[in-house]
């Protein structure tokens, strides 16, 4: 009975922990780019001084390269109509895009876009990023995937909860500082996600990121995370105007210091 006791007293311990309320963060925005407004924004990832950006849309989707700052696009290469772009991430010499609901992701040349092969994905695309030695995708429930980069076989599944409850709608991606940062689709909030237990340790409200003036119609929700080479972090969203680069602040800042 006392053996019992311990293992349910243990186990109620580790829901308290995974229960535990995620630490909340406002912002400020340091400064602003503009970004091409016809960017469904599904990925979006530095690589050197260079920005790669991924969007959806059938007959739309395409992976595209900007120089950084400057914004000038240098390359760009389209789907084909009948896929749908998801999330990207480049790791080693390739990019890889995920499709969303076509089954697969594309393996892209990283030096010239040109595409290299194919790999399976069961169900849905989402999100994507790596940590050095995975790459990790979400699909749109609250269940994250690791696979392996060479075998591009999962070798692991991780359940993001938030006050012990599953996250769902987990979108794009981005690997910060051992966390994994995630848009929560339809929502202004960025979950900063413990990759070893999934608990939510933090969020960020991005509430009126983009100024009401800029919401022009169809512009869609925040999405897109990316860390450049200097540790900055940026973020965006569907058809948005502008990329930002933020820092977190103390919760309910929504403060802006350009300059």
């Amino acid at each position: 009975m006392i053996r019992l006791a311990a293992i349910a007293l243990l186990g109620f311990l580790a829901s308290a922990a995974l229960a535990q309320a995620p630490t909340q963060y406002g912002y400020r925005v340091l400064e602003q780019r503009p970004l091409p407004r016809d960017n469904f924004v599904q990925g979006l990832e530095f690589d050197g001084d260079t920005l790669l950006v991924g969007t959806g849309q059938y007959g739309r989707s395409r992976i595209r390269r900007y120089a950084f700052p400057a914004m000038t696009l240098l390359e760009e290469r389209r789907l084909p109509p009948r896929l749908f772009g998801e999330g990207i991430t480049r790791y080693g010499d390739r990019i890889f895009q995920l499709t969303w609901r076509s089954g697969f992701g594309i393996a892209w040349d990283a030096t010239d876009l040109e595409p290299l092969a194919r790999f399976t994905l069961p169900g849905e695309g989402w999100g994507l990023t790596h940590n050095g030695s995975s790459l990790i995708y979400s699909d749109g429930s609250a269940t994250v995937h690791f696979l392996d980069p060479a075998t591009l076989q999962q070798t692991r599944q991780l359940i993001v909860r938030r006050d012990g409850k599953p996250l769902r709608r987990l979108n794009e991606l981005e690997w910060i500082d051992g966390r994994l940062w995630a848009n929560v689709w339809t929502t202004d909030r960025i979950a900063i996600i413990d990759p070893a237990s999934g608990r939510v340790e933090a969020e960020v409200d991005l509430t009126g990121l983009l100024p009401l003036p800029e919401r022009h119609r169809g512009t869609d929700v925040l999405n897109g995370i990316a860390r450049d080479s200097a540790g900055q972090i940026w973020v965006t969203g569907k058809y948005w105007p502008w990329l930002y680069r933020i820092e977190l602040a103390p919760a309910g800042t929504r403060a802006r210091d350009l300059q």
